[in-house]
Parts: C-alpha cells; sequence; structure tokens
C-alpha cells in the first residue's frame, strides 16, 4: 500500500488566491506523481463536491475532497497559504488546505486513514505543528502518523508554534471556548470548561448521548464532526458514542447502547440509515457541520429537550413499509404493508408497459402481437413498424411485473437483502406460468428465508460479506428450490384455473363478479383493497383473454365513480358541501376522468359514513354493467383517455355515468338527510363548523 502523502505532495509555500487555483496546485501535484490519471475531470469532481457544501472549516482550514474514478489509489496533498484562502469557513479565510482524493471504490485500509486525520484536524496541537512546520517531509510525517516521528515532531513543532506565533496560542482557546472542544492535551481543560451549565448538578450515572455523523463523501465531514462531538462530550461530563455512517465503514452500534440513550444527535448530511432505531427518544437533528463547529450547543440541546420530555415520533422509512409497524400491529396488518409495498413499486411498470402495448394495438390493430422483432425487421415509414416497436417495449416492460412485485414484497419484508431471492423468485413464477399468484407467494417465501438467516447469529469476521454474498446465495437456492420443486406446480395450476374461469365467465357469473370488483375499488378509495382489485386485474394482462380484459374494464370503470361523483354533486347540490369541499369536487372531475379514486378521499375524511356506502353503490353497479355489457380493456390505466381502446366504449361509457349518478344521488339524499335534522343548510358558519367537527 502506498503511503497516503509524501513530501512531494506538500506545498509549505501554497500561493493559490482562491480555492480553485488551490485545489488545482495540489492536484497537480498528485497528478505528476501518477496519482490523478486526468486532472480536469478529477477538477471537475472536486468542485461538483464544493458546490454541494462548502469545505471551510473554523479554525482556518479548508478540506476540498471528492470520490473520482480519475484518482488511483487514495491520496492526500497538502498546501500552506501564508494570506489564507476562503472556502467557505464562518470564521474566515483557510490557511491548511488538505485535498483528499479518493478513488470511487477505495480500499477500507486507505479510508481508514483519512477518517484518523479528519479526526486529528479537531486536535490543536496538530494543527499547530502543522503551522511551524519547516520541511515538505516533516508535515508529511506528521499528517501521516509516523511514530515515533510525529510524536517528537508535534511537540517540537507545538513548542514553536508557542514561542514564535503568541496569536496562534490566543486564538486557540477561543475557538475552543466558542465550540466547547478544548485540545485534549491541555490539562486544566475539564475545570475550565462547565458547559452546559447543568452539568454540575448530573447525578452519578451521566447523561448518554448516541450520535450518527454522515456526510455525501463520507471521508471527512463524517469523521471529524464524530471527533467533535466526543470531545465536547467529554467536556462537558456526558457520555458521547459515535456511529460514523462513512466511508471507512458503517458499524452500528450496539442496541442495547441505543435503547440505554437518554438522548441523541443526528449531524448529517445524508439520509441516516437504520433511523427507526432512536425512534421515541430526545432528537437534535442537524447538518455535518453544525456537529463540527458548535457541538455543545448541540448537547446542551439535546439534553434540554430530555429534561422537558420532548421525544421524536416513531421514524417512517421510506421504504421497507414493515419498518413503520408497531410492536403490537398483528400479522394481517403487517402482513398488508408487505403487499403494498410490492404492489407500489409495480404500478409504475404496469402504467408504462400496459400503455405501451394498448397505443400499440391502437395504431397497429390488434394483430401487432405477431409482429416480427423490430431489431430484425424495422421500416421507418411504415405506422405498423413502430407500433410493433411499441408493443415489444412494453411486452418487456410488462415482463418485469411478476419479478417487481416479488422482489419488493420481500424488500418491505427484509429491506434490501430480500430483493435478490424476490427477484429470482418472481422470474421463476414466469418460467413456470405461476403467473400473479407465484409472483406473489414467491415474494413472501423470500422475505421469509431471509428474516430467517438473519435471525442466526453470525461471527463478526463473516458479518461483512452476508448482505452481498451469503444472504443472497442462500436465499436464493432454498426459494429456487420451493418455487421450482414444491410450491410452483400447484401454484401454478391454481393460476391457469383461475385464468380459465375467467375466460370462461358469463351471464350471471360475470356480473356478480363485476360487482365485487366495483365494492373493493370503492371501499378505501385507493387503499388495500382498491389496490387488490386493481392488482388482480393487472395480473391478467400479463397473458390476456376475453375474461381478463374483462375484469380489467370492469375495475378502471368502477375506480373512477367516486371522484366522478363527489364532483357532480358538488356542482348540483353545492350548499350541502362546505366551500372547501366544492373547490375540490372542481379538482375531482379531472382526477375522476383519469382514474385517479384518490380523488374522492377529501370527501370521505369529511364525511365517511355516507359518501363511502354511496361510492361503493355507484361503483358495483358500475362494474356489474360493465361486465353485463362486454366492454373490454387492454391498457391498465388511462381513464377516458383510453376510450378508444376499450371494446364496446359508448356502453363503457354508459356504465360509468349511472353509476355516478347513483353515487351521486345516494350521496345528496344522505347529506341532505343530515341537514335536513340539523335544521341548517351547509352553507350556513354553523354548518360548517360542523363538517370541521366530522371532518376532524
Amino acid at each position: 500500500m502506498s503511503e497516503l502523502i509524501t513530501a512531494e505532495l506538500v506545498d509549505l509555500d501554497l500561493s493559490a488566491e482562491t480555492k480553485d487555483a488551490a485545489a488545482r496546485s495540489l492536484a497537480e501535484r498528485m497528478a505528476a506523481s501518477g496519482r490523478v490519471t486526468d486532472l480536469e475531470g478529477f477538477l471537475a469532481d472536486v468542485a461538483a463536491r464544493e458546490a454541494q457544501m462548502p469545505t471551510g472549516l473554523d479554525g482556518g482550514i479548508g478540506i476540498p475532497h471528492c470520490r473520482s474514478t480519475h484518482v488511483t489509489e487514495p491520496t492526500l496533498a497538502f498546501g500552506r497559504s501564508a494570506s489564507g484562502i476562503d472556502f467557505g469557513a464562518p470564521d474566515g479565510p483557510a490557511d491548511l488546505i488538505f485535498l483528499i482524493a479518493a478513488p470511487a471504490g477505495g480500499d477500507a485500509d486507505h479510508l481508514s486513514i483519512l477518517s484518523t486525520l479528519a479526526r486529528h484536524l479537531m486536535d490543536g496541537e496538530f494543527t499547530g505543528a502543522l503551522r511551524s512546520a519547516t520541511e515538505p517531509g516533516r508535515a508529511a510525517s506528521l499528517i501521516r502518523g509516523d511514530a515515533p516521528e510525529a510524536a517528537e515532531a508535534g511537540a517540537a513543532d507545538a513548542t514553536g508554534a508557542e514561542e514564535a506565533g503568541a496569536g496562534e496560542a490566543a486564538e486557540e482557546p477561543t475557538t475552543a471556548a466558542a465550540e466547547a472542544t478544548p485540545p485534549a492535551a491541555e490539562p486544566p481543560t475539564p475545570a475550565a470548561a462547565p458547559t452546559p451549565p447543568e452539568a454540575a448538578a448530573q447525578p452519578a450515572a451521566p447523561f448518554r448521548i448516541v450520535a450518527i455523523t454522515s456526510c455525501p463523501t463520507g471521508i471527512a465531514h463524517t469523521y471529524m464532526a464524530a471527533e467533535s462531538l466526543e470531545k465536547a462530550g467529554t467536556a462537558a461530563g456526558v457520555e458521547v458514542f459515535v456511529e460514523t455512517q462513512g466511508s471507512a465503514g458503517f458499524k452500528r452500534l450496539d442496541p442495547q447502547l441505543v435503547a440505554d440513550a437518554d438522548g441523541v444527535i443526528f449531524a448529517h448530511d445524508v439520509e441516516v440509515r437504520d433511523k427507526e432505531r432512536f425512534a421515541g427518544k430526545p432528537i437534535v437533528d442537524v447538518g455535518v457541520k453544525a456537529g463540527i463547529n458548535r457541538p455543545a450547543e448541540l448537547i446542551a440541546e439535546v439534553r434540554q429537550k430530555a429534561a422537558r420530555g420532548e421525544v421524536s415520533a416513531p421514524a417512517r422509512p421510506t421504504a421497507p413499509m414493515d419498518k413503520g409497524a408497531g410492536a403490537t400491529d398483528s400479522y394481517a396488518t403487517r402482513l398488508r404493508k408487505w403487499l403494498m409495498t410490492g404492489v407500489s413499486y409495480m404500478v409504475p411498470f404496469v402504467a408504462a408497459g400496459g400503455l405501451l402495448i394498448a397505443l400499440a394495438f391502437a395504431i397497429g390493430g390488434y394483430t401487432i402481437n405477431k409482429a416480427p422483432s423490430v431489431a430484425d425487421h424495422f421500416v421507418w415509414t411504415e405506422a405498423t413498424s413502430w407500433a410493433a416497436l411499441l408493443f415489444q417495449i412494453g411486452g418487456v416492460a410488462f415482463g418485469f411485473l411478476v419479478p417487481v412485485l416479488a422482489g419488493f414484497i420481500a424488500y418491505g419484508m427484509a429491506d434490501r437483502p430480500g430483493l435478490v431471492p424476490g427477484f429470482v423468485g418472481g422470474a421463476i413464477a414466469l418460467t413456470i406460468n405461476a403467473g400473479f399468484l407465484g409472483g406473489l407467494i414467491a415474494g413472501l417465501i423470500a422475505g421469509a428465508v431471509v428474516m430467517a438467516i438473519q435471525r442466526v447469529t453470525i461471527p463478526p469476521v463473516l458479518r461483512g460479506i452476508m448482505p452481498v454474498v451469503v444472504i443472497p446465495l442462500i436465499s436464493s437456492v432454498i426459494v429456487g428450490f420451493l418455487m421450482f420443486l414444491v410450491v410452483g406446480k400447484p401454484i401454478a395450476a391454481l393460476q391457469k384455473g383461475l385464468t380459465d374461469w375467467l375466460s370462461g365467465l358469463s351471464g350471471a357469473n360475470a356480473i356478480i363478479l363485476g360487482a365485487i370488483l366495483g365494492l373493493m375499488m370503492c371501499f378505501d378509495l385507493g387503499g388495500p383493497l382498491n389496490k387488490v382489485a386493481y392488482a388482480f386485474a393487472v395480473g391478467g394482462l400479463a397473458n390476456p383473454n376475453e375474461g381478463s380484459l374483462k375484469v380489467m374494464a370492469a375495475v378502471m370503470a368502477a375506480g373512477m365513480v367516486p371522484p366522478l361523483a363527489m364532483a357532480l354533486a358538488t356542482t348540483v347540490r353545492g350548499r350541502l358541501f362546505t366551500k372547501a369541499e366544492r373547490e375540490n369536487g372542481k379538482a375531482a372531475w379531472v382526477l375522476g376522468a383519469s382514474f385517479i379514486t384518490e380523488g374522492a378521499i377529501p370527501f370521505a375524511a369529511a364525511d365517511p359514513l355516507r359518501v363511502i356506502p354511496s361510492a361503493m353503490a355507484g361503483g358495483a353497479v358500475t362494474g356489474a354493467l360493465s361486465m353485463a355489457f362486454g366492454c373490454t380493456l387492454r391498457a391498465p390505466h388511462g381513464g377516458i383517455f383510453v376510450v378508444p381502446l376499450i371494446g364496446q366504449p359508448l356502453l363503457y361509457l354508459l356504465a360509468i355515468a349511472i353509476g355516478t349518478c347513483v353515487s351521486t344521488a345516494l350521496v345528496i339524499l344522505l347529506k341532505g338527510l343530515r341537514g335536513a335534522s340539523a335544521g341548517s343548510p351547509a352553507d350556513t358558519p354553523a354548518s360548517d363548523a360542523s363538517g370541521v367537527t366530522v371532518a376532524a
């Protein structure tokens, strides 16, 4: 492993006047030593990182840094400026400039060295020694931390700094007082730093804080903030334990330590990983530079929050829905969340692929599915070639439906380790013709397998390869075995039976199914039941037949009814609705026409007992009529904008209109009865207040 910095990478007389010129001067030294392959490309990466957030720090330090594909190995160049260079620090220009270059896939050893350097930058003796160094070799040795030379140099340079620069000695206590981070080597520090004031009243058991530090690059600020917080905690008589989510590694804090903590500090510029661990505790959430520049204030703030009893709400992670579940949630509730995770990620593929296929049929006719591959035959001037292109792109997008469904169900259960076995299981479901149901079962199996593996106690030496090698390998083998040889064939048989049943639906059976689907679409207006009915319909489009196309038509028609009915009701009997509801009614016209059932949610939230039954009645009528009329639909979305792609389009619109009128009449009737019993029209202040009360 090459040395991180050598004498050739040190410039003790840096003459640059701007941060760009300083970065170029130091980068040229890196390029001359063969550590940067493309100078301009590397400088562009440095500038891009600088644009995210200034890299100047209090105490006269600038640390421009980046990851770059133009760097061959982790490298550090150091420059010392007599006049100072503005890197955006609050306290003025920087005279110590560290240009840190890390390759896109930097190894852990070098990155660990960089993190150690970042911590040293918070040590006044270390920076004082660099300011007084007279030889490039000595400065490089100090930065590398060579022993015993570094220690001797540090002591000698610190002594020289005291003799030669009283101003520097005076400046450091000022900075330390402002940040409450005095150098660890100064003996009188504990007595001279009584912050925060309430520290004197601390009980025998010290206040305990856990902290997370992270920055976009994960090289410098992450570790400097950690060092700053730890020093400030020592000065304040507080125990501070920091988890650095940086490039040198991500080792989680001990769960028991987190459970026992009295407060939490997040000093970060990227999303905190596994944030839900800290739910229910006093939390101070700031940028990473605040952790570097004012750690004592953050510690005091979190202690004050703890004293007032202020705690955070349970965390809501953005991806795996199960992480937001409470300990008392039933299995059925968690299962619903897992399934909804898969469906929510599947829907964009449905929209893209389905609409492309629908457009292809509109342009090229229903025989376009028999066109040869456009890779072998494509005529630029023929509409059928373009239709074939759309159809084949849509078919590829549609081919991801089942794997994406399975992969993200597993993701919702087990986080990222569930993705690989989930996608593998979903792909196998397609291979054995298990279809939508097979993907759903594969996702649940994959998630359960990964969760079981994660419960096994693993030796520390193997933990690093578990998420990238062991878990994907073992879980994929288990899921593949189960899908190919155990559960796959029965599911495929069930899927075939369901498909055949749909194909044979006619008369009363089809009408009953349409009514049931309509009720499901309108019961929770975009919620779980709505999504189950929608996913059922979309699953049939993967291998379309007459029955599955009728189901898709009934589902979309019923889903359009609730917002259209609310829009119509606010138009014909506006006095029964509040002013806000009448405004929502205008938007509901567009939302309903676009098949966005959620457009009726504001009305249902304000008056669920009248709106939801009315919507369900109209949806059931529309679904039943759509089936009775024999309407078909190849597009999974689009509302009235895909009417030309619908079989029996006039009857289809008639079914929607009848269902809308039924819902409108019911909601007006029910709201009118409420108004009569209240003895006040809805536009009056009294009834407006009543409306607000109902909404609350």
